[in-house]
């Protein structure tokens, strides 16, 4: 029997890439909507409610408008704005975090997808705060290099338009004003005291993303080395399929180095570096914006919520 899904919001990049990946798998089927009413939101309840997951890919109002409209009371919703992340009775889709992180999602008829930033900063320091290693006031300050797809229709235009403007060659910082929208989720479900401060940095590149937080070992609680806080993260997240983290110095085999943001676009997987040495430690996570940062983690859940390998569909 084939799992109805119904993709409200299709006309977006995760909404788009959702529908692509789902199309060809033998036990969905997808659900349409007349294109000349996709913008009616009665006609988007009714499809909804046949089916028996729906994926929001719509602006927040319009993701929350959605939730009320819904009357069947079988449906999955799997949220993939920012409208739920943080809201009481959603599980937020992050099953790696943590064995009850994990059964949430699974028992849940509720599902906010984290944004692409917040995954791979909550991965980084979620282990931390609930191991007890990072204080929950520390001054956690984020770095995030990613792709410009995640910008969504307007910017992608503008990075590959023939007569762009020059300065789109270059790494620019943005959300200066420290009010970006995943901070709210990246306070709460790291468990920090105070949101961090968090720099963003779009990057000439379509896909990709690094996600750094660098720490001072002097005031962790414990674990003051960076040889130990890998060991640590190694072990919490020993038999996770779609996040790895690396072996202490592994960024010394790649090419010059460096880790390069693009080096997971296109798969669904996540792998954290811990570098460094004495009181100065970086954490890193690489992913695919699009991918583990979007419709890979929404498939993910999906697939979760309906008994499936948790990695069916997933490129890994």
């Amino acid at each position: 029997m084939s799992i109805r899904v119904f993709i409200d919001g299709g006309e977006g990049t995760t909404g788009l890439r959702l529908a692509d990946r789902l199309a060809d798998r033998p036990d969905i089927r997808l659900l349409s909507i007349d294109p000349a009413l996709r913008k009616d939101e009665k006609e988007r309840a009714r499809v909804a409610d046949s089916a028996d997951i729906v994926f929001l890919c719509l602006p927040d109002d319009a993701a929350r408008a959605a939730v009320r409209n819904i009357t069947n009371p079988a449906l999955k919703v799997i949220d993939a704005s920012t409208a739920h992340r943080t809201a009481e009775g959603w599980a937020y889709g992050l099953p790696e975090l943590s064995a009850a992180h994990r059964e949430a999602v699974a028992s849940s008829k509720r599902v906010s997808v984290p944004g692409c930033h917040a995954m791979g900063f909550n991965c980084l320091v979620h282990p931390l705060t609930a191991g007890g290693i990072l204080p929950p006031g520390y001054p956690v300050t984020c770095h995030s290099l990613t792709g410009y797809s995640g910008a969504g229709k307007g910017v992608i235009a503008q990075y590959e338009a023939p007569d762009r403007a020059p300065y789109h060659c270059f790494p620019r910082q943005y959300a200066l004003t420290q009010q970006h929208k995943h901070l709210p989720e990246m306070q709460k479900v790291s468990g920090l005291a105070y949101p961090p401060v968090f720099n963003p940095i779009i990057g000439d590149f379509y896909v990709g993303m690094l996600v750094t937080v660098p720490l001072h070992t002097r005031l962790l609680e414990r674990y003051r080395s960076a040889e130990d806080l890998q060991k640590y993260l190694k072990e919490y997240y020993s038999g996770q399929k779609l996040l790895k983290v690396m072996d202490f110095g592994a960024e010394a085999a790649i090419p010059g180095g460096m880790i390069d943001p693009g080096a997971l676009a296109g798969l669904d997987r996540a792998e954290i570096y811990v570098c460094g040495g004495g009181e100065r430690v970086i954490l890193a996570a690489c992913l695919d914006n699009l991918g583990k940062g979007a419709s890979g983690a929404a498939i993910q859940c999906m697939n979760i919520l309906c008994g499936l390998e948790e990695t069916t569909g997933l490129s890994l």
